[in-house]
């Protein structure tokens, strides 16, 4: 049996109460409450028969509530699919490009009673082959200098300012064209002239030119220790990679920048030297998503009727790239119909239909008989026995696609050339379907809102409609010079921490296809004039240093870890902050609030330092260390290269 849902808790003497203290408010003239005035007779006859109904209304079993919620056009949501980037590696360097179609499925491996988690890539991935034809060398406050002679004559020659390195000074690599989303592995000859540094952490940072600007790459692996040794430098670089024009040359350009040092490590005393320089292209990263792709689904012949309703094959429907299409027969060709959420106001010539993404059913026009007989229809109907198809759809999703980094290893689709496949990140976004009970508490939000944005809870509570994988979403007045009086929609996009508890800057901004999903649904609900400008919050970075003292026999490389992990998952937008539910916006960082969420580890003996800095985590750039870190009233915070030192211990 369902339990019985309370619909209103108040009984006959909280009516009463309530009655009575509205009176108060609006007939003050009226003093006598006792229960002998004849007014106050009338109240409690009052009092008892909306105790009668509310009694009544709170035996309305689910199915019935439910039934309510349809009435007022509310449908359950349905699953999100999480999406994740996957690696794939060549088995060779290649002399030809080689292509990894879209749809393309990779999974992880089959557990004894679960089934894989299959994913599927969206667009197709080119790996084309690339060779070195540049090098030059640029100082902090200089111009580039070319040292493509050095290398064809095979002369050794410094990487960076000869004594010592400067911040700035970068050593500049030129492919003979762009290559977005591939891997590149530069192997140089080098010799171990930059004395001063600890290989493992050089001060170094690889970037590459896309989109007009330097963007840093991931550094997959470094067997040079820093440009000291002869080695291979492995780079994934950026989607966005394009050419460019330096010193005079074009080419897909990379460069190596001499950066700050993290506290407590050295900086070059001398610059490293290069003797050969060679680069190719050894695999590249393509987006997927837990979700299988249907095509050319035969949905069946049309009736003719209002009112028709057809299943799809394979339901619930996920979000997808583009709009859901229906292709319905017409002479000697298809026409498209268009998916509406409500066949309210529209006339009878109009193409449309409504899908139940959760269900995937597809609903048709209905016809209403009006007061005076004659029969009003909201739309076209299909002709009768004309065949009615979807071009392409996704299926699947949840919370089970968000998986932990490399887990999806497993090829389920064989591509020649190709050796291995994994995902670097974790998958992220997939959300479960709504139930029962979370649309019994959005039901009354959605009848308030009326699907109209005035309010900024209005604004707030539309934009989860519109994309359900946003983890935050914060309506503000718009205070630019430009959009005074209009409204600014803040976004924070669902994202997985690494192990570590460290999250992405870049999976913190929310794509251009959810930021227009968003911007379409509310721009046909927002007030007329009224400007709206959705984008991600300003993300205010934070990097702590510390220094802590371990317990004897306590394992201090084990405690370090757990420290920056304990710091991680503290300043973290989405699940961090004293409440766990993410760090509140305008919320500023106390360097004592450090010193509580370290003092909780254990193995913990003594704390004896701990320095907070406001960091830029596009240029790495620290600010100087400080008691208090003020945040915009509407921005986050963002973990940046947290280090904590441990000494003592074993």
């Amino acid at each position: 049996m369902l339990p019985t849902p309370h619909l209103d808790d108040r009984r006959f003497q909280d009516l009463v109460d309530d009655a009575k203290r509205r009176i108060q408010a609006t007939c003050p003239e009226w003093t006598d409450h006792n229960v002998s005035d004849p007014g106050v007779t009338l109240v409690e006859t009052f009092a008892h028969m909306v105790d009668e109904l509310s009694y009544r209304l709170n035996r309305v079993p689910d199915r019935l509530f439910v039934t309510f919620l349809e009435l007022i056009g509310v449908q359950l949501q349905p699953p999100s699919a999480a999406r994740a980037d996957l690696t794939y590696w060549l088995s060779a360097p290649q002399p030809e490009e080689v292509r990894i179609p879209a749809g393309t499925a990779a999974c992880t491996p089959r557990e004894e009673n679960e089934d894989p988690v299959v994913f599927a890539t969206t667009h197709d991935l080119v790996v084309p082959p690339r060779t070195l034809t540049h090098v030059l060398v640029e100082q902090a406050d200089g111009d580039p200098s070319s040292r493509d002679a050095n290398l064809r004559e095979g002369d050794r020659f410094s990487a960076f300012t000869p004594a010592p390195p400067r911040v700035g000074d970068a050593l500049l690599v030129g492919l003979d064209d762009a290559a977005p989303g591939c891997i590149v592995s530069i192997h140089i000859d080098a010799q171990v002239e930059g004395r001063g540094v600890d290989p493992r952490f050089p001060p170094l940072r690889w970037e590459a030119w896309a989109e007009g600007g330097w963007r840093e790459c991931e550094l997959d692996s470094d067997g040079t220790g820093g440009l000291n040794r002869s080695g291979e430098v492995v780079l994934h670089l950026p989607a966005l990679h394009e050419t460019s024009v330096i010193a005079g040359e074009r080419a897909g350009w990379l460069r190596c920048r001499v950066i700050e040092p993290d506290p407590g490590y050295p900086t070059y005393s001398a610059s490293p030297t290069i003797a050969a320089m060679n680069a190719v292209t050894v695999g590249g990263t393509v987006p997927a998503v837990h979700a299988e792709t249907i095509t050319e689904e035969i949905l069946g012949l049309s009736e003719g009727t209002p009112g028709q309703v057809f299943r799809l094959a394979h339901a619930p429907v996920v979000p997808g790239d583009g709009p859901f299409v229906l292709e319905v027969a017409a002479g000697s060709g298809w026409r498209e119909w268009t998916e509406v959420d409500s066949f309210a106001g529209l006339d009878a010539s109009a193409t449309v239909f409504r899908l139940d993404r959760a269900t995937g059913e597809l609903h048709f026009p209905p016809a209403v008989r009006e007061a005076d007989g004659s029969l009003r229809t909201y739309g076209d109907t299909p002709p009768k026995g004309a065949p009615m198809r979807v071009p392409s759809y996704r299926t699947g999703g949840g919370p089970r696609g968000n998986v932990a980094a490399r887990t999806v290893v497993v090829m389920s689709d064989l591509i020649p050339l190709v050796s291995r496949v994994e995902n670097r990140r974790a998958g992220f976004g997939g959300v479960a379907a709504e139930t029962v009970d979370q649309a019994m508490i959005r039901g009354p939000i959605t009848l308030r809102t009326r699907d109209r944005a005035v309010t900024a809870e209005d604004y707030e509570e539309l934009a989860r409609q519109a994309a359900p994988s946003i983890a935050r979403v914060r309506c503000v007045v718009a205070d630019g010079e430009d959009d005074r009086g209009g409204v600014r929609l803040l976004v924070v996009p669902a994202a997985v921490a690494d192990d570590q508890g460290r999250l992405a800057l870049e999976d913190l901004i929310p794509s251009e296809r959810a930021l227009a999903r968003i911007s379409s649904y509310l721009d046909e609900r927002r007030p007329i004039g009224a400007r709206l400008l959705v984008e991600p919050p300003f993300y205010q970075g934070v990097t702590v240093v510390a220094r802590i003292l371990a317990r004897p026999r306590a394992d201090s490389a084990r405690l370090e870890a757990e420290a920056v992990r304990a710091l991680n998952y503290y300043f973290d937008p989405l699940t961090g902050g004293p409440d766990a539910t993410g760090w509140p916006f305008g919320r500023p960082v106390q360097a004592g609030e450090v010193y509580a969420v370290l003092q909780r580890l254990p193995g913990l003996d003594l704390i004896e330092d701990v320095k907070v800095f406001g960091a830029d985590p596009l240029t790495g750039k620290r600010g100087e260390p400080t008691e208090r870190i003020a945040i915009d009233q509407h921005g986050l915070v963002f973990s940046y290269q947290h280090q904590v030192r441990a000494m003592g211990g074993r």
